[in-house]
């Protein structure tokens, strides 16, 4: 038994966490909050723009840009599952959350997560049937299968989440209650608790394991092929080398933050990493798979017209 003050474990569901993120950089709290700011409503605004061209541009109404804008959707939702928690305990200082809320927001987070690993491989092989083997393409990407390929990836991530949270939700927690990170995950949670962390650990390498590295080795995959093939026919123009880094560093940094044992040396070079893909992701993503895209400029265009001469 774990003790903490007086010799007793706090309850799961009565005391708060407090996360201390920030909180060793007092002088730094409002040029951070500023920073996120900007980094929250530009991620907002250019997900929502990419959402919004794909809905209402019927020359859009493509495979590839169906999985654009469910990618759009999820990096909102990604985004304010983390950020407004975090601008709000820059600005006001008050860092405490209960342990509901808490747990609420690692679910969230990890479902959306999970749910974006499974995407980028699906987006990955929508990619490689259209540039590898375009006479199967129209078949393999029919309407149904993008629907179901999509919502595969959404159910998927939100089930999987529950692998992880329900095990936390039952451990017993002791000790000191701030968690060293800047918003609720899974290594800091635990711990925070008595258990022993072995089996917990386990789970997280295991889980992380099926959906993060199996899906970063069948992108890998697709991806090379691509490469090859784009070579092959010199289109040096084509984004998809840039698309390829981007998904390397978000597969990339979360194998690393949750598959390699957590210790004191690495503790800080882990919150590090996760800025990339909890909030630098969000933000390139829309202008690396979409913004740089002919299709979505000229639609881009077009709605700047139709706004200004409706204006007029």
């Amino acid at each position: 038994r774990c003790s903490w003050g007086e010799g007793n474990y706090w309850p799961t569901v009565m005391h708060p966490i407090v996360g201390l993120g920030f909180g060793e950089l007092p002088g730094l709290q409002v040029p951070l909050f500023l920073l996120f700011l900007v980094i929250y409503l530009m991620t907002m605004a250019g997900n929502i723009l990419i959402l919004a061209l794909v809905v209402a541009h019927r020359h859009l109404h493509t495979p590839m840009y169906f999985f654009l804008g469910n990618l759009s959707c999820l990096e909102i939702c990604y985004s304010s599952t983390l950020l407004p928690r975090l601008l709000a305990g820059l600005l006001a200082g008050n860092r405490t959350i209960s342990f509901t809320g808490c747990l609420t927001q690692y679910y969230f987070f990890c479902a959306l997560a999970g749910s974006e690993c499974l995407l980028l491989s699906v987006m990955s092989y929508d990619r490689y049937l259209a540039i590898c083997n375009p006479l199967h393409y129209t078949a393999r990407m029919s309407g149904r299968s993008c629907l179901q390929l999509a919502g595969g990836s959404w159910i998927g991530g939100f089930l999987a989440c529950g692998i992880t949270t329900v095990p936390i939700s039952q451990l017993t927690f002791c000790g000191p209650n701030g968690i060293d990170h800047f918003f609720c995950d899974f290594i800091p949670l635990v711990k925070l608790s008595c258990n022993d962390p072995l089996l917990m650990d386990t789970l997280a390498f295991t889980s992380c394991l099926i959906f993060s590295l199996i899906p970063f080795l069948l992108t890998l995959g697709s991806y090379s092929c691509i490469i090859s093939t784009i070579l092959q026919c010199q289109y040096p123009s084509d984004p998809l080398p840039a698309h390829f880094i981007v998904v390397s560093v978000y597969y990339g940094t979360i194998l690393i933050a949750y598959m390699f044992p957590t210790t004191d040396s690495l503790s800080d070079f882990k919150k590090v990493l996760s800025l990339s893909y909890t909030i630098l992701t969000p933000l390139v993503n829309p202008l690396i798979y979409a913004l740089r895209n002919r299709e979505v400029q000229e639609a881009l265009c077009k709605a700047f017209r139709d706004l200004r001469f409706t204006s007029v």
